[in-house]
């Protein structure tokens, strides 16, 4: 996957789970703040193993279930 379509896809589905103004304001907070995805992993998912991890989201993509739901849940 280009990294074009990643991006379009990555506000495809910010768009579909949090509406155009929460997805721009996303975007917004992302660019403004300084974020270490490694220092978040740690904190937030730091007993949680990949392969967990990852099946879980399979799971729920499986169910439909919404983004913002599945953050809630972690």
């Amino acid at each position: 996957m280009t990294d074009t379509a990643i991006r379009q896809e990555g506000m495809r589905l910010l768009i579909k789970n949090l509406g155009t103004v929460e997805a721009e304001r996303f975007v917004s907070l992302i660019i403004k703040e300084p974020f270490d995805y490694t220092e978040w992993r740690h904190q937030n998912l730091e007993d949680e193993e990949v392969r967990s991890l990852s099946r879980k989201a399979m799971n729920y993509k499986k169910l439909g279930v919404p983004e913002a739901e599945l953050q809630a849940r972690l």
